[in-house]
């Protein structure tokens, strides 16, 4: 089903068509990561989510000297696919991310923008010369996509080490967060999302 179909169905039921998050391939990604987010991010965030067809180029925003993709320029360049009917873009890519005051970055975010990315070049076990584990990566790329998606929607980072807002300096970090909220966060998130029909509540990783 396509955008406008799905939001005409809505409008015939009777409800306020749900918020549409676009998940846009950096360069060559895995179709199954991006599969996996469109069946689950929903579940986090009540929005619909559909994969652009067409990915973008990171090789404009390619540095040598760092060997790495700055991250802050890619999402400069996410802004002009942003289209009046997407929520939010979300990003997925596959090339190791950098900002210039950090060595890496799992992603990055538009803070209350409608721009996020995430990659799952530090996210693979193979990165760390251990054996592949395709489970644990689909995890970490769940937990950094709603993590990055939280901070559009003016999230800072949670002192609550298992909420998907929590700071995450090393992968191992990322595997202590849930994909769900905290309670606070939760609450902010419900602010900030129109629900459909009766009160949607959002998974948190405290009930």
């Amino acid at each position: 089903m396509d955008a406008g179909a799905g939001r005409d169905a809505e409008l015939r039921r009777g409800q306020r068509p749900m918020h549409l998050l676009q998940l846009l391939p950096v360069g060559t990604v895995d179709l199954s990561l991006l599969e996996d987010l469109r069946e689950n991010i929903p579940g986090r965030l009540h929005v619909r989510c559909e994969i652009l067809p067409t990915p973008l180029d990171p090789i404009p925003c390619y540095h040598p000297e760092r060997q790495q993709f700055h991250s802050s320029e890619l999402l400069q360049r996410m802004q002009s696919l942003v289209r009046s009917q997407d929520w939010r873009v979300l990003a997925i890519a596959e090339v190791d991310l950098y900002i210039p005051i950090l060595k890496y970055v799992f992603g990055e975010a538009q803070l209350g923008g409608p721009c996020a990315l995430i990659s799952a070049h530090r996210l693979r076990q193979e990165f760390y010369g251990l054996d592949r584990d395709d489970s644990l990566l689909r995890q970490r790329v769940l937990k950094s996509a709603v993590h990055e998606l939280g901070h559009t929607l003016d999230l800072h980072h949670c002192q609550d080490y298992q909420c998907a807002m929590a700071s995450s300096h090393a992968v191992e970090w990322i595997d202590l967060r849930e994909s769900t909220f905290c309670e606070a966060c939760r609450a902010r998130v419900e602010s900030k999302i129109p629900f459909l029909g009766t009160r949607y509540v959002l998974a948190s990783h405290k009930t």
